[in-house]
């Protein structure tokens, strides 16, 4: 998978993809949900986490209370440890990882803790949520950052285009 392509091609279509997005918001299709869900099933048929890892590499999800929990209990920790060994509060007042990539990125690009995940981490990259035109800015992030954000909001574009 070659990263440095799919960051190039995210970046010089910023515009174009912010334009088409900020379209969606101001007059959704009727069968967006609809559209979303079977263009995520799409991209992820053809596109690898596992090659790629990148957001685990890259980006830090944020470490709700119910997953700093989830989390500890599943390492046999106590939740103060887990987040003194782990975890830092960010300017915006979230819990983040200290570092990068994520120490629980295994070197075949798994998870040691993926039953257990953070929520951010079971949803990134969004590309399967109802209502996606409120996430527009997230979206555009993801696109640099995720191949299959990438391929996401292109086939998007081009299935509307019909």
């Amino acid at each position: 998978m070659n990263l440095q392509f799919y960051k190039k091609q995210a970046l010089q279509k910023q515009k174009e993809h912010k334009k088409f997005l900020d379209g969606l918001k101001k007059k959704p299709p009727k069968n967006l949900d609809y559209m979303v869900q079977e263009t995520h099933d799409e991209v992820f048929e053809k596109i690898d986490c596992l090659q790629c890892a990148n957001c685990c590499k890259t980006t830090g999800p944020l470490y709700t209370e119910k997953d700093i929990e989830r989390i500890s209990k599943h390492l046999r920790m106590k939740q103060a440890d887990f987040e003194a060994k782990f975890l830092r509060v960010d300017e915006d007042n979230d819990k983040v990882l200290q570092n990068l990539p994520c120490f629980f990125l295994n070197g075949d690009n798994t998870c040691s803790i993926y039953d257990v995940r953070p929520k951010a981490c079971r949803e990134y990259p969004h590309t399967d949520r109802k209502k996606i035109y409120q996430i527009n800015d997230l979206m555009l992030k993801n696109t640099v950052i995720c191949p299959a954000a990438f391929e996401f909001v292109e086939r998007i574009m081009k299935n509307l285009e019909k």
